[in-house]
């Protein structure tokens, strides 16, 4: 166990041809990777499937309008987003064979993300991701109560997160989407009116930006975070047990029964949680650990070494794309889940399910539980204080 108190982190290449790639992307785009799709020839055609793709996010939900965005950089990348839920629906980067392939698992129309059994496909997480014990927390003298909607706890910010909410979205340029929301005082439970901006950029160097700034006029807790699913062979390729990964940390927040940090911070070593060397995802997942059995796998809180915007906290490889995902972020947690509640119930892009460990989340964020957790880095913001934060997703080919 350390018992040192962790610092806080609050802070206060391959080019296409243009008709190809057109071609290509306007097929993925539209949520569909069938042969007859990318090669067609017939632009007109691939419009019309473009349209369809656009109107079916197209649609009033409490009374504003959802819409889908489509960033895309020098590089032929294109990241497609929904202001419902500030949802990645799709982020288009190339493979060894010089192939775009979508790595973000996600659904091809509004209705798909609402009838969803799992409602965090891609989206935006807030007020507070990861669980909170009870769903109870004190602040100023004062006990607060959230929806339990993880029995018993509260998970995502409780029964309607960010994740249901339409954000008011402004495209800035080609390759940058600004997104705004006002959680407002008692929302879900947290005091406070949370005023919240989260940026998606998209940048030459296949980097995909995301920044998350907030505000409050009442002390509150907050832990914002994104949820994409990712799959570096591309959506719905199969198992990701083979991706190899390294996460930079020597240490995990193990949990109960309930997956609620017990409060320690122990060594990965000798453990199925080392990732400080490259290995399959899969390679001691079935072991026998408690962790393990709690979580169905992994669903654990990493205590990263060293937050940084310039050396990675995570490297993940496609076993078969050869599609190398580097996660930079200044937050000191990383949530890592390999997909094990993911049960075949739902019907995503290209009429694909979303079958049992075919994709996987790293979130980078605070620990879970903090506002019950004194040890652990503060989550609390104040009036007069902004919450800033940025996390970064680069791609690479890895022969």
């Amino acid at each position: 166990m350390v018992n040192q108190r962790p610092k806080s982190n609050m802070m206060i290449n391959t080019k296409y041809p243009l008709s190809s790639l057109l071609i290509l992307v306007l097929g993925i785009a539209a949520g569909c990777t069938n042969n007859t799709a990318i090669q067609s020839n017939n632009v007109e055609s691939n419009n019309e499937i473009t349209q369809i793709a656009d109107s079916a996010f197209k649609k009033i939900i409490d009374e504003k309008e959802v819409s889908l965005y489509t960033l895309e950089n020098a590089e032929g990348c294109k990241a497609l987003i929904t202001n419902y839920g500030g949802r990645l629906v799709s982020l288009l980067v190339p493979d060894k064979s010089g192939n775009l392939v979508d790595v973000v698992s996600g659904f091809d129309s509004i209705e798909g993300y609402q009838q969803s059994t799992e409602p965090y496909f891609g989206a935006t997480i807030g007020r507070y991701g990861n669980r909170i014990a009870q769903g109870m927390f004190s602040l100023d003298g004062k006990n607060y109560q959230l929806f339990i909607n993880n029995s018993p706890n509260t998970l995502h910010g409780g029964k309607v997160g960010f994740q249901d909410v339409v954000w008011d979205a402004v495209k800035i340029d080609e390759g940058t989407l600004e997104l705004n929301y006002l959680s407002k005082d008692m929302e879900e439970g947290f005091p406070g009116n949370l005023k919240v901006k989260v940026i998606y950029q998209l940048t030459d160097q296949n980097e995909l930006k995301i920044s998350y700034e907030a505000t409050t006029d009442k002390s509150t807790f907050i832990n914002l975070t994104n949820h994409a699913f990712f799959n570096l062979n591309g959506d719905h390729s199969g198992t990701i047990l083979n991706h190899l990964i390294k996460i930079n940390a020597d240490n995990y927040t193990p949990v109960d029964s309930t997956l609620i940090p017990t409060g320690e911070i122990i060594t990965v070593k000798d453990t199925p949680f080392d990732f400080t060397s490259s290995k399959a995802i899969g390679k001691d997942i079935e072991m026998q650990n408690e962790q393990l059995k709690y979580g169905n796998g992994y669903d654990h809180n990493f205590v990263l070494n060293e937050p940084s915007q310039t050396e990675p906290v995570a490297v993940i490889l496609g076993d078969k794309s050869g599609i190398e995902m580097s996660i930079y972020t200044d937050q000191p947690g990383l949530q890592f889940y390999s997909g094990n509640f993911m049960q075949g119930k739902n019907t995503m892009k290209c009429g694909h399910t979303d079958d049992f460990r075919t994709a996987f989340a790293l979130e980078t964020q605070h620990f879970p539980d903090s506002p019950n957790q004194p040890s652990f880095p503060s989550t609390l913001l104040e009036p007069g204080m902004v919450y800033k934060s940025s996390s970064t997703y680069q791609f690479n080919i890895k022969p």
